[in-house]
């Protein structure tokens, strides 16, 4: 018993020192991209470690005035969007966990091996339907694209939190004279809150910090997302002007940052429930 305490002991310095060393690297690029935020070019490359002295709070004013219409379209999208994902899938999950229908599994299984399927290959596809119904540079095309992709995960996590609980708790509710729809919003739903936050989380981070599909399906600068109105306002300098590019980057990412903090519990239920049962 002693030995065995001496060994955590011993072990317990070189532990915290390697937890330390991954919080440093983990949180650096955050904090270096913050100071330079409220640096200008001349700070940036004379200072390039330092604090900025004097401070430049117009690189926050500069950036929140070019990004706030692609602000604007990232909020829109991301609220519709993951709306009709939990919708979606918390009906499918359901579906899938509690009523019986011929080949059931069959075509569970089948959406769950769209799991197994490159997200690249599903572009051109994706994109020649939405030309052929006329959706291209749309809110609408860049929403359905989102709930589409977000399908097969979240329904795999639900059900997995459905087949979980016990089938005598929607009996009683069936017996008490709740229909199918009715132990859906009674009885599933509010079980279900944890589960519905963490795939909410994690479509936002999804969705908010996607690249390659906006830029696939709009042209009109007036419906681009967050992330290619950043490009667009670094592009618009003819040289790069550091301190308002690092203020865009910090505007955009804090919001994430503070809200995964604040539901990381949450986050942690949700993905512990829907792993009780597969």
């Amino acid at each position: 018993m002693v030995a065995s305490r001496r060994k955590v002991r011993i072990h317990n310095p070189i532990l915290n020192i390697l937890l330390i060393f991954l919080v440093l690297v983990t949180f650096y690029p955050l904090l270096f991209t913050f100071l330079t935020s409220f640096k200008d070019n001349n700070q940036f490359f004379t200072d390039f470690w330092g604090l900025p002295n004097p401070v430049h709070l117009e690189n926050y004013r500069d950036a929140f005035k070019a990004i706030m219409p692609y602000l604007k379209n990232s909020i829109i999208i991301a609220g519709i969007s993951i709306f009709f994902i939990l919708l979606t899938t918390s009906l499918s999950a359901y579906t899938f966990a509690r009523l019986r229908f011929p080949y059931k599994e069959t075509v569970y299984l089948t959406i769950l091996a769209l799991m197994m399927i490159p997200s690249m290959l599903m572009l051109i596809p994706q994109y020649i339907l939405l030309r052929d119904l006329r959706l291209l540079d749309s809110y609408v095309g860049i929403i359905i694209g989102y709930i589409a992709g977000k399908q097969a995960f979240s329904i795999f996590i639900m059900r997995a939190f459905f087949s979980s609980q016990p089938e005598e708790l929607f009996e009683a509710a069936r017996i008490d004279g709740c229909n199918e729809v009715q132990a859906y919003y009674k009885i599933a739903l509010p079980l279900i809150k944890p589960v519905m936050g963490t795939v909410a989380i994690m479509s936002l981070l999804d969705i908010w910090n996607d690249y390659l599909w906006p830029l696939i399906i709009t042209t009109d600068p007036e419906k681009f997302t967050i992330s290619l109105g950043l490009l667009r306002f670094t592009s618009s300098f003819s040289t790069t002007l550091y301190g308002p590019t690092f203020a865009g980057y910090i505007v955009t990412s804090l919001p994430l940052i503070v809200l995964f903090l604040l539901l990381m519990n949450s986050f942690i239920e949700g993905m512990t429930a829907g792993a009780i049962k597969a």
